[in-house]
């Protein structure tokens, strides 16, 4: 009687062996996809946590290009300035026997602080009228020459030799679209009974010396709280450095 009340394991036992196997295996598959085995799961994780772990890493990369790209670009260009005019003197220094790091920069910026004194005189400005006389009438030296002194001109701390006014905003070349640019000069233009006060506005393109040239009447221009020097900066960094908030001079003195 105690035989047959123990449970009876039937079958012979490769077939008790192989219903073992299948439950191991079926412990270790995914309960979403039995299909799938579980080691599938570890490699999808460490994928993604591979994935992350690169996103990351290329992110503050980056950043640090960002950081440090006006950084380097500031010191190379100042340090590639101080060499170039460092060598205007160095050799005439070396030449002497003093060999002085920094001092040939520094006569030269002394040089060009005396010849800005002297150009300031009137024996100065007589002789560099007289040069300027010369130039000119070399043919492809006077456009280059003109072309930068118009830009020298644009910066000059002095206003009665500035090249560029006031910088304008204008609506050009369409309805709901502006421009960027600079007052040069003003004019008249005369109609058959009337008068009509008009602005020469100076539109440069991506280059500062290459532009177009607009007359517009005076009610027309938008005047922003911008002086030269920065609008510059914005035409050479492409729009990069314009300020967030612009108004036009006339409604802030008003209020």
């Amino acid at each position: 009687m105690g035989e047959d009340s123990a449970p009876s394991s039937t079958g012979p036992p490769g077939s008790r062996l192989a219903a073992g196997d299948r439950q191991l295996l079926m412990s270790s598959e995914d309960p979403e996809d039995p299909l799938k085995p579980a080691a599938s799961l570890n490699g999808v994780n460490h994928e993604a946590y591979s994935s992350m772990l690169r996103g990351w890493v290329s992110k503050k990369f980056m950043s640090g290009c960002v950081i440090l790209l006006p950084i380097a670009i500031t010191f190379y260009v100042t340090w590639w300035f101080i060499q170039f005019v460092d060598g205007f003197f160095s050799p005439i220094y070396a030449h002497l026997g003093i060999n002085i790091f920094g001092l040939g920069f520094v006569t030269s910026i002394l040089f060009i602080f005396s010849v800005g004194v002297f150009v300031s005189s009137w024996v100065g400005a007589n002789i560099l009228s007289v040069g300027e006389w010369f130039i000119k009438r070399m043919p492809l030296v006077r456009h280059i020459y003109s072309a930068s002194k118009q830009i020298s001109a644009a910066i000059s701390p002095d206003q009665n030799t500035q090249a560029f006014k006031e910088v304008a905003i204008i609506r050009h070349p369409r309805v709901g679209e502006y421009a960027f640019g600079f007052i040069t000069s003003s004019l008249t233009l005369q109609h058959d009974t009337t008068e009509e006060e008009l602005c020469s506005v100076y539109v440069p393109t991506n280059h500062l010396y290459i532009g177009d040239i607009v007359l517009l009447n005076t009610k027309d221009i938008i005047r922003p709280n911008l002086s030269v020097r920065e609008g510059i900066e914005i035409v050479l960094s492409g729009g990069m450095t314009m300020p967030q908030h612009i108004y036009p001079i006339e409604s802030r003195t008003l209020s």
